[in-house]
């Protein structure tokens, strides 16, 4: 068993959306497939990987750093012990070998996609579903039957007012959503107030509102939306500040009583340890969401578990960030608290399989080995194009 070849591309999201930091219309991702000598079913076995939106493409690490590593390695070395599977663990420390700690970033990013496309191929080389593989390994055979999901949506583009708003999340809940999610910040807050209280309008609790300003404010800041929203009784108030700002974290949660979600822009288990430390944040309400396919792959991940664990949170306070059909497979077959979706934007890596319905604001596992990214029929089409294959 071994791998025969690693192909990586650049792909565009363009978009004219818009949160409070950035906008998306020159946003790219890495596509990675990881070709095997395995057949399954007349096929040989591919697995595919990209990156979460919003830290462009990492094709330069991928090309002169990683892909050589585990191409040039020995094929006995990447493998599971007994033969039987490719070792995501073992192929995750060949491709960091000589790399120094430190420094999470886009290094991160381009290890999450290519760690991706190696569980795909994994799972599909068991003939599991990735969520239950998960399950069996690493949560002793626990799983959930479906998850909570939300949307990420409530994005700021040109000409869209106040009854443009009110209908995105019309469609949302339509779709099946209860929870959604909307972008604040990247107005004043007196246009921030009207736009939350425009989709309170539509959602009718502030329960099934989370708002997410991206980082974008100082201290100052954060405290002033913090008591303008206090009394909507939100689903949470999500990174407020900059990620690595734990001292503005530590006073938003002596000021503000209701629930901040953050870590979708921390990069490793190291990351969390600090903001775990030093962040001030409630393991009773808060929500912490590092992104796996940004923050070295779900390999990474199984240690943001365990690191979560150790400091007495619940993983049920974990929510995987990304809204693709790896974060669905992490918090079903890990039971984490849930996933973000991106049904409207980002497409088509956003979103989950094509025929699998949402439900009161919840979803179920596949049935195919693998991710799943075969059952969403405009991303596999692109995958295939983009790679080749």
């Amino acid at each position: 068993m071994r791998i025969v070849e690693i192909r990586e591309r650049t792909a565009p999201i363009s978009s004219s959306i818009r949160n409070a930091y950035i906008d998306f219309s020159r946003m790219t991702v890495s596509v990675v497939a990881v070709v095997s000598d395995v057949v399954r079913d007349g096929a040989t076995v591919v697995g595919y990987g990209f990156c979460s939106n919003g830290r462009y493409a990492q094709g330069g690490i991928l090309r002169e750093r990683f892909i050589p590593r585990l191409m040039e390695a020995d094929p006995a070395e990447l493998i599971e012990d007994s033969g039987d599977n490719l070792d995501p663990a073992k192929i995750w420390d060949v491709f960091m070998r000589n790399e120094k700690p430190g420094g999470h970033g886009d290094r991160a990013v381009a290890a999450g996609a290519l760690d991706m496309a190696v569980w795909d191929a994994v799972a599909k080389i068991a003939g599991q579903p990735l969520w239950r593989l998960l399950s069996q390994r690493y949560n002793d055979g626990h799983h959930d039957e479906q998850v909570l999901v939300y949307p990420g949506g409530g994005y700021y583009y040109p000409g869209k007012e106040l009854p443009q708003l009110r209908e995105e999340i019309r469609r949302y809940r339509d779709q099946g959503y209860r929870v959604v999610k909307m972008k604040i910040g990247g107005a004043d807050l007196d246009t921030d107030l009207r736009r939350i209280e425009a989709v309170l309008e539509v959602v009718g609790s502030g329960q099934s509102l989370a708002v997410d300003a991206n980082g974008r404010f100082d201290l100052r800041t954060a405290l002033a939306y913090g008591d303008a929203m206090r009394g909507f009784d939100l689903f949470w108030f999500e990174e407020p500040g900059d990620p690595l700002d734990y001292l503005l974290h530590a006073t938003l949660a002596q000021h503000y009583a209701g629930p901040i979600a953050t870590g979708e822009n921390l990069f490793s288990h190291q990351d969390l340890a600090n903001l775990l430390r030093y962040a001030g944040l409630r393991p009773d309400r808060d929500w912490i969401q590092l992104d796996p396919a940004l923050s070295y792959g779900l390999t990474e991940y199984l240690r943001v578990i365990r690191l979560t664990e150790s400091h007495g949170w619940s993983r049920r306070r974990l929510i995987p960030h990304g809204g693709h059909q790896l974060a669905l497979n992490i918090a079903l077959g890990l039971q984490t608290g849930g996933s973000e979706s991106y049904p409207g934007v980002f497409q088509p890596f956003g979103g989950f399989a094509d025929d699998i319905a949402i439900v009161d604001g919840h979803t179920r596992g596949h049935d195919t080995p693998g991710i799943g990214i075969e059952l969403m029929s405009m991303l596999h089409t692109e995958l295939r194009r983009l790679t080749g294959l």
